[in-house]
């Protein structure tokens, strides 16, 4: 009988371990996405637009949809302009965008899981690239945004955000 109730504790004790490991596996694990989640507000003074001007004011806000990330570009202009652009998007496909004229679809492409690359186009055609890095800390955003100048002249934008929540 003694035998019989070690071998039931072995039994046991496996059974309880593989349960443990599956969860543990299923477990959500940290994600490149999970960096970008979160509001992101712009630091003017750290940024840089060439041409210009940029935005006086810029809200970024990331979150985990049951389709992809939820992306919201809340944006503000000095001659009174605003803009709100809003996507979900996964990476390595085609997503529309609302709320802008100037760029009708997204394309991302995860890098590493702090850097991710977008091609943003309108109508079938490139209207430029953006390359995102979050830095170490998760705290600090950089995105720079590269175009061809419909005048030959390009625009080479950096902007410097900071995530003020998760």
């Amino acid at each position: 009988m003694r035998s019989t109730q070690i071998v039931a504790a072995v039994v046991l004790t496996a059974s309880i371990t593989s349960t443990v490991s599956l969860h543990a596996a299923q477990a959500p694990s940290t994600t490149s996405d999970d960096y970008i989640l979160g509001v992101w507000e712009l630091n003017v003074a750290k940024s840089k637009y060439s041409p210009g001007p940029g935005p006086v004011s810029e809200t970024r806000t990331y979150q985990r949809g049951p389709n992809g990330i939820e992306g919201t570009i809340q944006r503000r202009f000095a001659d009174g302009r605003s803009a709100r652009i809003e996507y979900v998007a996964e990476y390595d496909r085609e997503y529309p965008v609302r709320g802008t004229e100037e760029y009708d679809h997204i394309l991302l492409k995860g890098i590493t899981a702090r850097v991710a690359e977008a091609v943003l186009s309108h109508a079938g055609r490139v209207y430029g690239t953006a390359r995102r890095v979050i830095d170490e800390s998760g705290k600090t955003m950089t995105i720079t945004f590269k175009q061809e100048g419909s005048s030959g002249n390009p625009v080479n934008n950096t902007s410097f955000y900071e995530k003020v929540e998760q």
